[in-house]
């Protein structure tokens, strides 16, 4: 067994997929797939057994599902997972509760369950695979205080907030909004996450933290809402007289991104200034570089997640030299609470 290559365990109920997936990421020089597991018992007994830098899991799946699977090996063996899910409400769904139980991230099977076009997926998933072996079970596992809220007298310093978020961010994204009061000015969100998928988002997030949260509407009024931005499309604004409305532009991918959190930036600096305030969360690539330059040039206040809470380091890095902070989700929330 080589030591150099990233040793994946593939679980899968189907005996298809599983062979689907386990040539898929055999062709890849640097991958080796060290077994295989039809259900949840004995995935987790192989896990144990061969220590695999990554898991790729499936939900469905007798004796134990993916989302028992994931709860144990947190608990007991953490090792970075990727959740297989389905492009369905169902789908959506769980993979947000996985997401918020410790997975790494997830890929969509492009046709259901069975997927025979999984080579679709193919890329997507080994550059998962490579960022998961990098990952420290440790930073899935994470769990933040409760911010300390500080009293502060005086007016709002900001009047909108720009969130821009990718891979680890769903579960802080809503320990933030959890966490701060309900909001009087706009909050707008960008995460990468296919279209099936933020519409779920938006609900979970209102469900979980009780708080004013929908999906953008194009040409919409905005009012003091949270808006997730719907997937596939890039969010903006536009402001006609003394209203701000969305702007959803359906335009090329940003750094390989859709909806790209620089389109909403850009928005933000030019409509409010140095009211404006862009937080940059954990993720791959440099999405929301761009943008937050242009609220700091405004006078705006940028904030990023710090290294040490960041699943993956990369769009914090990215704009690490011009965050006015850089901290951790508790003290991100703190500090949206003294700003309003």
């Amino acid at each position: 067994m080589s030591s150099h290559k990233i040793k994946v365990l593939v679980v899968d109920d189907s005996y298809l997929m599983r062979l689907f997936i386990c040539d898929l990421l055999s062709s890849f020089d640097d991958i080796e797939v060290v077994g295989t597991a039809k259900n949840g018992k004995e995935a987790i007994e192989l896990i144990k057994k061969l220590k695999p830098d990554v898991v790729t899991l499936d939900y469905e799946m007798p004796v134990m599902n993916g989302i028992e699977v994931l709860e144990r090996v947190m608990k007991e063996n953490p090792v970075p997972c990727i959740m297989l899910s389905a492009y369905t409400k169902e789908g959506a769904e769980i993979t947000l509760d996985a997401l918020s139980k410790g997975a790494f991230d997830f890929v969509t099977k492009p046709s259901g369950s069975i997927s025979m076009d999984i080579e679709k997926v193919k890329e997507e998933l080994y550059t998962k695979v490579k960022f998961a072996k990098e990952v420290s079970p440790l930073k899935l596992k994470l769990e933040f205080k409760k911010p300390f809220e500080k009293k502060v007298e005086g007016k709002n310093k900001i009047s909108a907030i720009g969130i821009v978020s990718s891979t680890g961010g769903p579960p802080v994204v809503e320990f933030i909004l959890k966490n701060i009061p309900l909001p009087h000015i706009p909050i707008f969100i960008v995460q990468h996450m296919p279209k099936s998928f933020t519409g779920i988002f938006a609900e979970r997030l209102k469900r979980v933290t009780g708080k004013k949260v929908k999906e953008a509407k194009d040409k919409e009024l905005v009012k003091d809402y949270i808006y997730v931005a719907p997937g596939g499309i890039h969010m903006s604004l536009k402001k006609i007289k003394d209203k701000v409305i969305i702007d959803l532009i359906d335009a090329e991918p940003k750094w390989g991104v859709k909806p790209s959190g620089d389109y909403l930036l850009s928005a933000l600096s030019k409509i409010y200034g140095d009211k404006a305030l862009a937080i940059i969360l954990t993720g791959m690539g440099r999405d929301g570089r761009e943008g937050a330059e242009e609220i700091k040039q405004k006078g705006g206040i940028v904030i990023s997640q710090d290294e040490k809470t960041s699943v993956i380091y990369g769009m914090p890095r990215a704009v690490r030299d011009i965050s006015d902070f850089i901290l951790s989700p508790d003290k991100i929330a703190e500090k949206i609470i003294e700003l309003l």
